[in-house]
């Protein structure tokens, strides 16, 4: 029997397919490393401070002294501005020790002497009115009252956060969507390669059906039709004389001799 050919090429439809499933796949790797990078980390070691609790001890201005910010008031257009710096002492329950209060990690890497960097704006007074008002708060909604702060013992013994820069809800984003791209991609890969390998398999099995049949019919036709195609000498001769069943000697037919014939 003859070995059964299919085609295996995919159809224009099956190649897109496979191409976005790769293209989806890519993407994944490539925003999970981009993203582990810039926000993972970060958020990784902003959840390893532990809530502690804090309590106001006092709060100063450094004298005289103002800390630069940077504005932008439109796409080319950038400048600096001054801003006082305020100090917040508390009580860590944590170690047990003073330590000085920042909002955010952020604002802690900015600069590490001040508690509070306002939002950069042109004027300076509306950058110290910021400043003041978040003195005011401390003062009269805070004051001597306890309240949860962030403590790393390990990175900065000596400060505490108001609140931490990211959450469980960063680190869950860095994670999920990067994940959701890979497992989508892989699964449009697998689901069009295993819709074609059905397809050929569906194939294959209709002309192995075909052929089977073709066969059978062969087989079913008589043995005597075959032999008189094929073995018969009176069919394969060519002479219709001798193949004629009328040029056959009678049954008491009496030879004639050639002497006889011929008197």
């Amino acid at each position: 029997m003859a070995k059964i050919r299919v085609s295996y090429e995919y159809s224009e439809a099956e190649d897109k397919s496979i191409r976005l499933g790769l293209f989806l796949i890519a993407c994944g790797i490539l925003s999970l490393f981009i993203l582990g990078f810039c926000w993972l980390s970060p958020t990784l070691q902003s959840l390893q401070s532990k809530p502690a609790n804090c309590t106001v001890i006092c709060m100063q201005q450094v004298g005289l002294e103002m800390f630069e910010c940077v504005f932008t008031c439109g796409a080319d257009c950038k400048g600096t501005s001054l801003y006082p710096c305020l100090q917040i002492f508390v009580n860590n329950s944590e170690s047990n020790s003073v330590a000085l209060l920042h909002f955010d990690e952020q604002q802690l890497v900015l600069n590490p002497k001040c508690s509070y960097v306002p939002p950069c704006e042109r004027d300076n007074q509306k950058n110290r009115d910021s400043v003041l008002w978040w003195e005011d708060y401390f003062t009269k909604e805070v004051n001597s009252q306890s309240f949860t702060c962030f403590f790393n013992q390990q990175r900065r013994p000596d400060d505490v956060l108001w609140r931490r820069s990211h959450d469980t809800s960063v680190l869950l984003h860095c994670v999920l969507w990067p994940m959701v791209s890979l497992l989508l991609g892989t699964l449009i890969v697998l689901l069009t390669v295993c819709a074609r390998s059905l397809a050929v398999r569906a194939e294959a099995l209709q002309k192995r059906k075909c052929s089977y049949e073709v066969c059978h019919d062969l087989s079913a036709v008589p043995p005597d039709r075959c032999g008189s195609k094929a073995g018969d000498p009176l069919t394969t001769n060519s002479d219709p004389e001798l193949s004629s069943p009328s040029r056959t000697l009678p049954l008491f037919a009496v030879p004639v001799r050639r002497r006889d014939r011929e008197h």
